[in-house]
């Protein structure tokens, strides 16, 4: 268990789009996950999202969401 802070929340937006919400307060239904692309890349293995949001998840959402963890890593 890691608090909130040391996590980050993955958002499905009102118009059915997954987005990384840095900040944690954007509008939708989240998910949280740690911030590392292995945790990330373990959660699409094991279709955690797709549990987690009730709906399927596209390769090509989970390819853009890696490659913004990616990302959010490196800074």
């Amino acid at each position: 268990m890691k608090s909130k802070k040391e996590l980050l929340r993955i958002l499905r937006t009102p118009e059915d789009q997954f987005v990384i919400d840095v900040t944690g307060k954007k509008n939708g239904r989240g998910a949280y996950l740690c911030r590392s692309a292995a945790c990330f890349e373990a959660a699409a293995k094991s279709r955690g999202l797709e549990r987690s949001f009730q709906c399927g998840v596209s390769g090509e959402v989970y390819r853009e969401l890696l490659e913004e963890f990616e990302r959010l890593e490196a800074e």
